[in-house]
């Protein structure tokens, strides 16, 4: 999750919103990156969306079974599909987003019983850095 935070904190020198991602294969990261909506100029470039890109090709599957995700923001509407389509078996998210937020805060897409795939879930991790960091980005944007 320190990691991810990195990346997040990175995202923010570039000015994109301050979320970072890695998935984890077997104790070897197999993909990570951050938020790049503004930089490639594309709404689906969410941090987790990078980062399951990057790692189902260092893969060479698309299936990320036996990995595990690490993203400092509770994972929207878009990046919970994605991650239930790529088979992420774990997620472990920072901050919950309120408005956003498809891992328990405002729905629950990540273990959606109707759905063919479901994840375990553990959220707060690092929380108060990821919201801190989140926090401080918009502040200096007003």
């Amino acid at each position: 999750m320190a990691r991810a935070l990195e990346l997040a904190r990175e995202a923010a020198t570039k000015g994109e919103v301050p979320v970072g991602a890695v998935i984890v294969h077997d104790d070897e990261v197999l993909g990570e990156g951050h938020n790049l909506t503004v930089t490639e100029a594309d709404p689906t470039a969410h941090a987790e969306v990078v980062t399951i890109r990057r790692a189902a090709a260092a893969l060479g599957d698309w299936r990320l079974i036996d990995s595990t995700l690490y993203v400092t923001l509770e994972p929207c509407a878009m990046c919970a599909g994605a991650i239930v389509l790529a088979r992420v078996p774990r997620v472990v998210f920072g901050a919950p987003d309120p408005k956003a937020g498809m891992g328990g805060t405002l729905g629950n897409l990540l273990q959606d019983s109707r759905l063919n795939h479901r994840c375990d879930v553990s959220s707060g991790v690092m929380a108060n850095e990821s919201s801190e960091l989140l926090r401080a980005f918009f502040r200096e944007r007003r």
